[in-house]
């Protein structure tokens, strides 16, 4: 498959991708209130940096490098874009005003001709595996320099691209520069046909996390209003659907040994908040919703976390944490959060995502994986009786932390030689 077949298969598609638009829009107002921006029809203006930062865990990571190039160059006009309305919050939460801001549009050629026309970057970001063929032809067609950001590549991937050889080499030829987050994804974007010269290993921009007094303060304030400062206090976070169950099944593990203890559940997506309630009412614990400001009391069993952009607050009010989208086939998401915050880390096996820093952290003793909802009520049962284990785990999280952060200055350095 090349560029046009792929763009001709779009089209043909275009009749079942508007309706999956037009089916979330009924249960997201999000969507639906900005679905003409999915095809580049948003009010926009003339901006110098496009940085497509896609998600949630994305754009936290996005967020200190497009600081640190707008601390450099204050009168950049910079548009962020995202694929997803936690990503946008994120956006918004950040900078207000200070950029322009909107979904990327999907990758038909006449709706991304329409928005490349009103923006005309001259230079474009992208952040990790964010790629399609028909946006990268036409920055590059446009003269527009193109930095692939932060940019990780799994084994599995780069056989997935070598698969479609045709249509992927193609564009990371037109890409730039690309800043890798380790040596072996350097390699792997090379077999793929990048320039050696174009692709500079720099480390992972997740591991410069700026984690504001603010927040710990507040966290404090937390376990100080639900009175469990000295209660068991664990979290599951951006937990999806099929792991609701394993998710209960450990903190029901945990209460048998601990009666007092919190478990904090934050699904990774609005529109599963009612999903994950109904699964705790099924469990037959006693929760409150953090969205309805209901109040804690000495039976709650489980706070759930329904509410945009509080997971870094919620990981600094915990003792331990899991992270989702690891107990089922999804690829996980980022373990450095609670890491940098000192609590110990569990993740399921199918971690692929995020294997470097996963590896990373669990060859130091802060991060373990466990296979099932037994296994993870166990691990936390086991750590919560010897704190010996719960400081060392926490001593390890800060030194790979510590140990690996320098990225953003690497990339922000690239993006200035770049531009």
């Amino acid at each position: 498959m090349n560029r046009f077949v792929y763009s001709a298969v779009l089209y043909l598609l275009s009749p079942l991708i508007l309706l999956y638009f037009v089916f979330r829009g009924a249960k997201s107002a999000d969507y639906r209130s900005r679905l003409l921006e999915r095809f580049g029809l948003g009010q926009l203006t003339q901006t110098d940096l496009l940085v497509h930062s896609v998600s949630m865990g994305e754009t936290l990571a996005a967020i200190p490098l497009i600081r640190q190039i707008m601390k450099v160059n204050p009168q950049l006009r910079v548009t962020v874009t995202t694929t997803s309305p936690t990503g946008s919050a994120e956006v918004i939460k950040a900078f207000g005003s200070q950029v322009q801001h909107c979904y990327l549009p999907l990758d038909f050629p006449l709706c991304v001709s329409h928005f490349l026309k009103k923006l005309q970057p001259s230079a474009c970001m992208i952040m990790e595996t964010e790629l399609w063929p028909n946006l990268i032809h036409q920055l590059k067609a446009r003269g527009t320099n193109i930095m692939l950001t932060n940019a990780r590549l799994s084994a599995k991937s780069a056989v997935n691209y070598q698969k479609r050889a045709r249509l992927v080499t193609p564009m990371l030829q037109c890409l730039d520069v690309v800043a890798v987050q380790t040596a072996q994804e350097a390699q792997r974007f090379q077999s793929l046909g990048v320039e050696p010269q174009k692709i500079h290993v720099c480390g992972s921009l997740k591991f410069d996390i700026q984690i504001q007094a603010e927040v710990i303060t507040r966290a404090k304030s937390l376990r100080a209003d639900w009175s469990k400062l000295t209660a068991p206090v664990w979290i599951a976070g951006s937990v999806h659907p099929g792991e609701f169950f394993a998710v209960l099944d450990a903190h029901q593990r945990l209460l048998e040994s601990r009666s007092d203890a919190l478990l904090i559940m934050v699904p990774r997506h609005p529109e599963q908040f009612d999903a994950a309630a109904k699964a705790v009412e099924n469990a037959g614990l006693n929760y409150a919703r953090r969205s309805r400001g209901e109040t804690l009391t000495s039976t709650t069993q489980v706070l759930l976390g329904d509410t945009m952009g509080e997971l870094l607050l919620f990981y600094a009010a915990g003792d331990q944490a899991f992270v989702g989208g690891t107990l089922i086939d999804n690829g996980g998401h980022n373990p450095l959060e609670p890491a940098a915050l000192g609590l110990p880390v569990y993740v399921g096996p199918n971690h692929w995502d995020f294997a470097e820093i996963t590896n990373l952290l669990r060859e130091a003793g802060a991060l373990s994986v466990e296979h099932s909802g037994d296994e993870l009520g166990q691990a936390l049962v086991n750590t919560f009786e010897r704190p010996e284990l719960l400081q060392a785990a926490k001593l390890a999280g800060l030194a790979v932390v510590r140990a690996n952060v320098g990225a953003l200055e690497k990339q922000a350095q690239l993006y200035e030689s770049m531009t």
